[in-house]
């Protein structure tokens, strides 16, 4: 009897997840700057649990990608490959400094704010003090928008205004889903 039971409770949990609508989270979203870094000698990206405020080393890539996530680990990575070999090809080593590859995606066209054009994707090498962190990497490059937390806003005034904003999912990628 007790394993009839426990079958039973089974069954019902298993139908019940067939049958629950999907999760509001997947009409919402939120379109923001992600951060990913790939460390000396990597080549796959991996999303930054913190912030740029932290050191960066020399040989590694901080990638920045304008991204639209209904979860709060940015979905989308940047589509060029973390190769520093590639991206700091010319840039010799030296004592006093670091070299980091950098690059910045501004995402689709799909979740861009209204009105505004998407820019073309900078890939670089960066040479830095040694104890510059992932902030004065991007910083060497671009114009930087912070709001008060910390959250990167803007890149290159993209976007021109907004922060981090909460918005309906895209119908182009519901369709892809």
């Amino acid at each position: 009897m007790r394993y009839k039971s426990l079958l039973i409770a089974l069954t019902i949990l298993l139908a019940s997840t067939l049958v629950v609508p999907p999760a509001t989270a997947a009409t919402k979203g939120w379109r923001y700057w992600g951060y990913f870094q790939a460390a000396p000698g990597k080549a796959a990206w991996t999303a930054a649990m913190t912030g740029p405020t932290v050191d960066v080393a020399d040989g590694s890539v901080q990638g920045w990608s304008f991204v639209f996530s209904s979860d709060d680990v940015p979905s989308k990575s940047p589509l060029i490959k973390p190769s520093f070999k590639t991206l700091c090809a010319g840039t010799k080593a030296d004592n006093d400094t670091k070299r980091v590859g950098l690059v910045i995606e501004f995402g689709s066209a799909l979740y861009a704010p209204k009105g505004e054009k998407i820019q073309k994707t900078i890939t670089t090498c960066v040479r830095v003090a040694k104890e510059s962190l992932g902030i004065d990497v991007l910083g060497q490059v671009v114009k930087i928008r912070a709001a008060s937390s910390g959250l990167i806003c803007g890149i290159n005034g993209f976007p021109a205004k907004e922060c981090g904003v909460e918005i309906n999912t895209p119908v182009a990628i519901k369709a892809k889903k």
